[in-house]
């Protein structure tokens, strides 16, 4: 199955990522990517880029060469109030804004009922539209409830090609998750994670979860520009801005 997209990945921006957005462009370029997502760490992270660098990705050019470089954050949740770390004034100038939770932030390691909780909160956030590596089995979930809701809100689940070696026990819960997907009828969004350029567009786990789950090209949102501009750019533009330092 031929994918288009990449919808997470992280830069030197990050703190622990290694390679520039010009190096992910030429990489992607090489791999037949048109579309990649720059996802760095919100500022709760460790290491992680100060709020300007969110405000300020409108400086980043729409495209590099032949690929399409969508401006984007992955957030995180920072209580379980599904609170997360970049305010509307950031958020509104992206075109990928992935939610997760992360142990090194402030909200780590609720149990099963305040992590779904969280999640099913930080969903009334209209600016979120990708759920990240749901699978993580270091914050069990209801993830029968948060797709539920997250098809409601119009947002994608993840498949995280990173899950299956970088987060013990994820395989099985991924593929759980992506048939719950295919059951209601609502779409993945597949990501890399990558931390360096030669990551990018390296989808071999994730695809592997989609096949054991059944789920089809149309299924999946990376395998088309119409489902992209349908599912994850379209909808943003009832309130995306495009200045620069106005804050």
């Amino acid at each position: 199955m031929k994918l288009i997209a990449d919808f997470h990945t992280h830069t030197v921006a990050s703190g622990h990522a290694y390679s520039t957005i010009e190096e992910y462009a030429a990489e992607a370029q090489k791999r037949g990517l048109k579309y990649v997502a720059i996802t760095d760490h919100g500022p709760d992270m460790p290491g992680a880029p100060h709020l300007f660098h969110f405000v300020n990705l409108v400086m980043v050019p729409e495209k590099i060469g032949p690929v399409r470089i969508l401006r984007g954050a992955e957030v995180n949740i920072i209580n379980a109030e599904g609170e997360i770390d970049l305010p509307k004034q950031a958020l509104e100038r992206l075109d990928v804004v992935i939610v997760a939770m992360h142990t090194p932030c402030s909200y780590n390691k609720g149990d099963k009922r305040s992590n779904t909780r969280a999640y099913l909160k930080a969903l009334d956030n209209p600016y979120i539209n990708i759920i990240a590596h749901p699978g993580n089995q270091q914050f069990p979930i209801d993830h029968t409830r948060i797709i539920a809701k997250a098809r409601e809100k119009g947002v994608m689940i993840e498949i995280n090609n990173s899950s299956p070696v970088s987060r013990r026990g994820s395989y099985d819960a991924c593929v759980e998750i992506a048939r719950e997907v295919k059951r209601i009828g609502w779409k993945v969004a597949i990501g890399s994670d990558a931390h360096i350029s030669k990551m990018v567009g390296g989808h071999m786990q994730a695809l592997k979860i989609c096949r054991a789950a059944g789920l089809k090209k149309d299924d999946i949102v990376n395998t088309s520009a119409d489902l992209i501009e349908k599912y994850i750019l379209g909808p943003r533009k009832k309130f995306k801005k495009e200045y620069a330092y106005e804050f």
